[in-house]
């Protein structure tokens, strides 16, 4: 990976990450046309460089600050800013270019919210009681913090996130210095969707989305709410940067001046719960972020929401180096704000119940009687068959389903296809989720508890009349009510992304709470309400690094990280609801260390040296790493050192596949074997010792199928400290595995949505004219190839080559040899690719190449190359490659083109006629 750069300039992009958002899989960040990230040789004036630029390009963001120099731009021809960004990156004044991507709107679940403003004014009330009981607070040891009166007091904490409701009661009322929300920007405005022009302004109040007021509650919620919700850190100030608008993405260059402005406005942590998948650490946010965890201020970002993609599936910014990626655990209560309702039983009194409003959900106050398909209140497939013929008209029934199986809507399309217009759920688990379940007929859907909905079934399969009232949400008020989590308590949320990533560097670190959380809302959403996500459990992190800060009296980030590290407490691993047999603890690539135990690392005396160790794959392995083990006790302790084993996930489930499996794969009880030298020493207070430890991959595994080892080193003290130390390693070769799917990689035309593949040879495109592509007047008639490639795992590089396969001279005269076999007329425009996920990619060619130039028309075929993880760019056989089916291209003409065709044929005639007239 160390040659990408003079591979880069080989293909005349010297020194410059430059790559299209059509060679980017779906899911992964998207590239902004024509804008870049310009790093300088040093300090420069930004709107000196721009107009030095003569005209080509207009400023996007200045980005000159302590720890980065440089400014984000936008070239205002996009269809040569290929060239122009390659021609930039060769300035003497230039350090780096980077392409602008765009990130997403941080993904979370939604499972209620809570009351109106209206209600909050009536209901408002302290509920304090001087004892922390908070669930999650009690599974990381926050509680112990507030029983002693330490609250992160005098530690800066910025958000850099959709803004914060500072307007909330909870969250101080106000912004400005004295607040809790006491500093911060909006770098973007309402109307910012990623793709138009930022309207900064100083105001970063949370107006649209809800997600930063939420993140800031689970920090630093002040006491003075009606659902006994506390803060993490009630004594931080907050710091609030809002990077997005009410909808769309946000540029990786918003997203580093926003982190840059945190540090410089000292902030003591920053935490973002913002991503993308990537699996590669160095990527220009990521190493922005790495600098200022250098620079001594700690940064967490959330490992990502996409466990269901299964293994090496790491999530920027928080792959970055030194960044901590922090995973999401399942809170061991499931907490719900339920609107009101009320029920009869065979005409008796109401009873009131809690339900919540799905999709549709604008419940006109019914009252009716429930009807079910059938009285068996565990069966799994409740209602996901056609309903009998003998089902009477529902239409002037509320129909009760149970949870389970097949989609909500398949069993509200059964409902609907008897008439029914409203439908209740009731779980098959602790709490309730908001159902989407638009299908045409059904005017309102909603979800009860499981309890609640078994008690009516029983009512029913009794012979009573069961009449159900349901009020408009809007005007029900909201009730909390809490359950005890009793499948998933204190477990891996299943959404948690896991790592490694693709160079085998540990993630994620650690991880926090972050399924079912409670915590505040933007005031006109709702106040308060129930979300799950990774980005639920990153600001927990960040609160108890400043509760750190306060005891231990270090911001250190390496310190803390360690500590952190060394104290949390390994979870066991769990799928489909069900626990390995005998248990297994959960891999260190899917919970890093476990879930923080904050009140042990508070008061750790002993301390180590590193936070994880990466053995790395077998052709690259790493036999043994040296840590130390400090006594910063005031007595002597005698350590033994050992060995616990995690569970080996494998990535594969045959040795043949190339794409990894998804969640939950499949997991052994095969262990690495670990030796210490020494294994047991004593420290007086204030000693040190460095230990070696030797690592010997499990034996018997398929390597062939890239099992990823993993376990934690144990450090126990006559003191009675517990630490361990998370460890991970690949058995097999990462380099030898094919990352590029030559089955999935073909041509296809790019009006085609459905990507079919073309297996003719024999295909011409016509292509709109040359520099035209986006002008609708040439559209019509013409279209354009598109590749579809999959990448089965990740690739630090992705090349197209444009084979020229026409006899004609002129055209081969301007190829040169690749890789001494391929006769290439160029690359498309965006590419080469660098730092590529997994995932399916799309490129559609306008003949355009990436040196500005257009391909002539004529006869071609793409040879797709991708670079194997820790392959040498310079190297053919590193590269796994396929081609296309040939086609041919040819360009439509111009009017202008047209007209002047048209001129010389007439010229040409009247040149005949008086030839034929002299003769």
């Amino acid at each position: 990976m160390v040659r990408l750069t003079s591979l880069l300039a080989a293909a005349g992009i010297a020194r410059a990450a430059v790559a299209s958002s059509s060679t980017t899989a779906p899911a992964a960040p998207e590239i902004v046309p024509g804008a870049y990230i310009v790093e300088y040789e040093g300090d420069q004036d930004t709107n000196a460089f721009v107009k030095e630029l003569g005209g080509e390009a207009s400023l996007r963001k200045d980005l000159r600050f302590k720890l980065f120099k440089g400014a984000s731009i936008q070239f205002k021809d996009t269809k040569n800013a290929e060239k122009l960004a390659a021609e930039l990156a060769d300035l003497p004044k230039v350090k780096n270019v980077f392409p602008v991507r765009r990130y997403p709107l941080p993904r979370h679940t939604i499972h209620s919210v809570g009351s109106t403003v209206a209600n909050i004014a009536e209901s408002l009330k302290k509920r304090d009681n001087g004892t922390d009981t908070f669930s999650t607070h009690l599974m990381t040891q926050v509680n112990k913090f507030h029983d002693a009166g330490i609250t992160g007091q005098g530690i800066k904490i910025a958000v850099i996130d959709t803004g914060i409701d500072y307007r909330h009661p909870a969250l101080g009322g106000c912004f400005g210095p004295g607040c809790l929300v006491s500093y911060g920007s909006d770098l973007v405005g309402d109307d910012f969707n990623g793709k138009n022009t930022p309207v900064p302004d100083p105001d970063p109040v949370d107006s649209c989305n809800g997600h930063g007021t939420h993140v800031a509650g689970i920090i630093a919620a002040q006491s003075n709410n009606p659902y006994g919700i506390i803060g993490a850190a009630q004594g931080v100030t907050l710091g609030a940067y809002r990077v997005f608008g009410c909808d769309g993405d946000v540029g990786n260059d918003v997203l580093i001046a926003a982190y840059l402005m945190a540090y410089e406005a000292g902030s003591d942590i920053i935490t973002a719960s913002i991503g993308g998948p990537s699996g590669w650490g160095e990527d220009p946010w990521a190493a922005v972020v790495s600098r200022i965890v250098e620079a001594g201020v700690p940064c967490v970002v959330s490992a990502g929401n996409d466990g269901a993609t299964g293994i090496f599936y790491a999530s920027t910014a928080a792959n970055g180096k030194k960044v901590t990626a922090i995973a999401s655990i399942d809170n061991t209560e499931t907490p719900a704000l339920l609107s009101n309702a009320s029920y009869t039983v065979a005409g008796g009194p109401a009873t009131a119940f809690g339900f919540t409003a799905g999709e549709p959900g604008e419940w006109p106050d019914v009252t009716l009687p429930l009807w079910t398909v059938n009285y068996n209140t565990s069966d799994p497939a409740h209602g996901c068959d056609p309903y009998p013929d003998d089902t009477p008209d529902l239409s002037d029934r509320i129909v009760l389903i149970r949870r389970g199986t097949c989609t909500f809507v398949q069993k509200i399309t059964n409902a609907v296809a008897k008439g029914a217009k409203y439908v209740l759920f009731y779980n098959n688990v602790a709490g309730t989720v908001t159902v989407s379940g638009k299908v045409d007929g059904v005017e309102a859907v909603a979800m009860v508890t499981a309890k609640q909905g078994e008690e009516w079934v029983r009512a029913m399969e009794a012979g009573q009349e069961v009449v159900v009232t349901m009020t408009d949400p809007s005007k029900a008020g909201k009730f909390l009510t809490v359950f005890e989590n009793t499948a998933t308590p204190g477990y891996m949320s299943e959404f948690t992304s896991w790592g490694p990533t693709f160079e085998v560097d540990v993630k994620p670190q650690f991880g926090a709470p972050g399924g079912m959380i409670l915590s505040t809302y933007p005031i006109h959403m709702g106040a308060y309400a129930v979300l799950s996500g990774t980005s639920m459990s990153c600001p927990m992190a960040a609160a108890i690094y400043a509760l750190l800060m306060n005891v231990r009296g270090t911001k250190d980030p390496k310190t803390l990280e360690n500590v952190l590290s060394a104290t949390a407490k390994p979870n066991f691993f769990r799928s489909g609801g069900q626990t390995p047999e005998p248990p297994l603890l959960a891999p260190v690539v899917q919970q890093g260390a476990g879930i923080l135990q904050a009140w042990d690392a508070a008061h750790a005396t002993t301390l180590l040296s590193v936070s994880s160790l990466s053995f790395n794959d077998t052709e690259h392995f790493v036999p043994y790493h040296h840590f130390s083990v400090s006594n910063t006790g005031k007595s002597e302790v005698t350590y033994k050192l050992g060995n616990v084993g995690a569970a080996t996930a494998y990535t594969f489930a045959e040795a043949t596949d190339i794409t990894p499996m998804k969640f939950p794969g499949e997991i052994t009880a095969d262990f690495a074997s670990l030796a210490f030298e020494p294994a047991e020493f004593t420290l007086a207070p204030g000693q040190r010792k460095v230990i070696k430890v030797t690592a010997t991959p499990p034996k018997g595994v398929d390597v062939d199928r890239l099992p990823v080892w993993s376990g934690y080193v144990t450090i126990n003290g006559t003191d009675g400290s517990n630490l361990s130390l998370p460890y991970v390693g690949v058995s097999g070769s990462l380099k030898a595995h094919t990352v590029l799917d030559e089955r999935k990689t073909y041509l296809s035309r790019g009006s085609d949505e459905d990507n079919t593949p073309i297996l003719s040879n024999d295909v011409t495109f016509l292509l709109p004219p040359q520099g035209f592509a986006n002008d609708t007047r040439y559209r019509n008639g013409t279209e354009l190839p598109k590749l579809v490639a999959t990448l089965s795992f990740g690739s630090p590089l992705v090349r197209v080559d444009v084979v020229p396969l026409s006899n004609c001279t002129s055209v081969k005269e301007k190829a040169t040899l690749v890789f001494g076999d391929t006769l290439s007329l160029g690359q498309p425009e965006g590419l080469p690719s660098l730092w590529n996920p997994r995932g399916t990619v799309e490129l559609k060619w306008d003949g355009r190449l990436a040196d500005g130039t257009y391909a002539p028309a004529g006869k071609y075929k793409l040879v797709v190359r991708a670079l194997r993880v820790f392959g040498n760019p310079d190297e053919k056989g590193d590269y796994d490659v396929t081609e296309t089916v040939e086609f041919k291209v040819r360009y439509k003409k111009t009017e202008e083109e047209k007209k002047l065709r048209r001129l010389r044929r007439r010229a040409e005639k009247r040149r005949l006629r008086e030839m034929l007239n002299r003769h």
